[in-house]
Order: C-alpha cells, then structure tokens, then sequence
C-alpha cells in the first residue's frame, strides 16, 4: 500500500525503521536533544549548593548543580584530564568541589580546576580553560532546561512555541508551576521508542478503548476527537463529577490563580522535544522523557501540588492514581506496539485517521529537524488541524 493509493482519510505515518534504527535514533540524539532545550530536572531538586543530580541528554551525561551564589550551572560530567566520568551518582551532594576519582583532578562549583597533584609545577595550565565544560542553562516553570549546542537557539523560542499553543502566557502562569511542590514522582522504563510516547499522547483516538478512568473524568475524550481540546478550550469535567481523581471524587483546594473558566477542565501542551504539560484545578501533572536507547525511554512523572497540601500530608493518592493508571495503559500500549515496528507489514508505516492527522505534522518536524524532506502525503495533510487546534489530549 502506497501513499498515492490511500483514502483521503487515511495519511502515512513514519516507516517502522524510524522507530527500530539505532543510525536514525543516534541522529535524532544529535539533531534533537543536543541540540534544543532539553528539560532535566525539578529546581527545588537542587535546593542546596553543592547539590546535584547527573542526567542523559542525547549521547552525554550532564551534571547540574548550583554554585555558592545559588545558581544553576550545568556541566559535562567528564573530567578533562582523561575523561573518566566525574559523578556517577545519578544524585548527591558536595561540600564545596567535584573531585574525579581517578587522578583526583577537582573543580569548584563554578567548574573552574582548583587542584590536581602537582599542578602548582604546570603554572602554565590554566585553571579556567581546563575547567569543567558548560552547557547553557535556563529555569523555567520550576524546571531546569540545559542545551548542548554551541550556539544555543534563545530560550524564549521555547516559550513562544508553548505560547503560540496557549494563545497567552497567562493561561499557564495562572498555575504557578513553579510555585508549586512535589508531592508525587513516578519513574516509568518504557521499552518503546519515544516518538511512540509523543504520538500517543497526541491523540485520544484510543482513549475509549484503554482509559475507561480518565474517560468517565472526562467524557468528551470518548469520542476519539480529545485531540481537538487544545488549552484554551479544554476538556470538561463529567457532569458528576467533582475532581481529578480515580474516581471522580472530591479533588483539593483549587489553585489559586485558576480562572473560572479553566477550572472543570483539563488541558495538555506538548513542549517539544520531550515534555507533556496536564493542568487541572488542584494540580499540575509534569512529564519528562529521557530517550536511552531506540527501543527504550525513561520517563519521570512529577505530580505538582499546592506547598500546603504536600507539607500538610494531605492525602493526594486519588489523584495520582488516576493519572499513574493512564500513564500504564498508555505505555503499555506503546510497548506493545514496538515490536510491530521490526515487522515486514510495516516497512513503509502504518495509517493516521483523520482524528490523528495532526500526528502527521510531528512527524514532518522529526523529518525535518534530521535534514530529511517531509514523507509521502505530508503536504498537504488532508484533515489536519495545523496550529493551535492540533493539540494532544
């Protein structure tokens, strides 16, 4: 089946290969996560200086930490002597330097060289040009966001993007997602590729087949046209129901800077590449994706509550249930779906439906960003919803 003899209804995906190439993973690697605003870690994961936490971004290991004067620096985690790895913790803390445990070569917090065995006989060794390698770093949302490139692309392109999917900055700020506070974190090792994750996040078309929760939550995402309820809009909450929990039951305290309008309703953005945004009333539901392998992604979920209702030990388990149970249907059905990506049947893709053509348009910025001319049926893309209405559920 070519593209030439689809229906209109029907648009080509991606071939299998995309999703099982360990080649065109490691171009993703290069061309994507080190080369845009990756988001790393929660800042109040970093409350002290001298903490720090090592993360995966593309094919390098990143350390993030802050310095004496409290701000976030970010570092390869290689030392430049002879490139042993400096931390190999994914989490810790440090009084005052990192110290390689290999020849004992140590950096201060800056990431400037402070010491190694005989260094005062190589005066001519300076201590900034052999300090530790930084990366560009920016706070966001209550987030750090690190980039590898050489020449950082602005960050406010990043916001933009988000901004032009919200039509205004306001709609996320009346959440104040930096002001809120941890209240539940749940790592998922997903063994799938992660362009899988984002389509599936992008769509709702399954969500009367494997959500049975969220769809009695929400009963507008039954209809398979979830993708439609951009923010902005939003998704309302059934009429029986008073809050974002596994069981429709009672939620917590409203955040305070929601709007009337947005409150009964659920959003999502996507924050290319690799973060989901949901926000309800009470609280925020934070995704981040870390791609290890081309068949396998890290993900780190974050529930995002009130500081009153995480340091008061309000019971939020009702809440995170519900989206914890999501999150497993969802990536189960993504695992379930890899192994169909080495099959003969899908050399050249599968089909979008016009409820998924939006899809389509991440898949042309994928080809895209790797240098590659959009796939067959890219443009036009028959029934999609370019802009602000292509939005995930």
């Amino acid at each position: 089946m070519t593209s030439t003899s689809l229906p209109d209804s029907l648009i080509a995906t991606l071939p299998g290969t995309s999703y099982t190439d360990p080649g065109i993973f490691a171009q993703e690697q290069e061309r994507i996560f080190e080369a845009m605003w990756f988001c790393a870690v929660r800042a109040s994961d970093l409350p002290r200086p001298g903490a720090f936490r090592t993360v995966e971004v593309g094919r390098e290991s990143i350390l993030i930490t802050r310095a004496r004067d409290g701000s976030l620096r970010a570092y390869f985690n290689v030392c430049r002597h002879r490139g042993a790895r400096l931390c190999t913790q994914e989490s810790g803390e440090v009084k005052r330097a990192f110290q390689c445990p290999y020849h004992a070569w140590t950096y201060d917090l800056t990431g400037k060289l402070v010491a190694a065995p005989n260094l005062t006989k190589m005066p001519d060794v300076g201590r900034t040009e052999y300090g530790l390698a930084s990366v560009a770093v920016c706070e966001w949302l209550g987030y750090v966001w690190v980039c590898l490139a050489e020449d950082p692309p602005p960050f406010e392109e990043v916001v933009q993007d988000v901004v032009a999917r919200l039509g205004d900055t306001e709609s996320i700020e009346h959440y104040d997602i930096a002001g809120l506070e941890v209240g539940r974190r749940i790592v998922y090792d997903v063994r799938a590729n992660w362009k899988l994750i984002v389509e599936n996040f992008m769509e709702c078309y399954h969500c009367a087949t494997i959500h049975p929760e969220l769809t009695e939550v929400l009963p507008e995402f039954a209809d398979g046209y979830a993708a439609q309820y951009y923010v902005g809009h939003g998704a309302e909450f059934g009429e029986d129901v008073r809050g974002f929990t596994v069981d429709g039951s009672e939620g917590l305290d409203r955040i305070p800077g929601v709007s009337a309008e947005q409150d009964r309703r659920y959003y999502a953005i996507t924050v290319r590449p690799q973060v989901f945004v949901n926000l309800v009333p009470d609280h925020v539901i934070f995704h981040r994706m870390y791609p290890v392998a081309v068949d396998r992604t890290v993900v780190e979920c974050d529930w995002l509550y009130l500081p009153d209702v995480v340091r008061s030990g309000k019971d939020v388990s009702r809440s995170v249930e519900l989206f914890d149970r999501v999150n497993r249907q969802d990536f189960d059905a993504c695992e379930r779906t890899q192994p169909g990506m080495r099959s003969r049947l899908y050399a050249k893709g599968g089909v979008l439906v016009p409820s998924e053509h939006h899809i389509g348009e991440f898949h042309d910025w994928v080809q895209g960003r790797l240098g590659a001319q959009p796939g067959p049926g890219a443009q036009p893309r028959p029934g999609a919803q370019p802009g602000p209405g292509a939005q995930p559920r």
